[in-house]
């Protein structure tokens, strides 16, 4: 989990394809990623912090 939130700093769109795999979420971080770095770090943090609720929810 600590790589994935790396990942999203470093890389965004990396973190977001190992969390989601190929799909519209990937597409929008890429997106902001290219308008600017930060607005890409901020979506990744966000969406894989969101996929890990998921997971906490349905593991409980």
């Amino acid at each position: 989990m600590l790589l994935r939130y790396l990942l999203a700093i470093l890389l965004p769109p990396v973190a977001i394809f190992f969390t989601y795999g190929f799909s519209f979420t990937l597409l929008v971080s890429i997106g902001l990623t290219l308008l600017g770095w930060v607005p890409g770090i901020i979506h990744a943090v966000w969406a894989v912090s969101k996929h890990q609720e998921k997971l906490n929810e349905s593991a409980s």
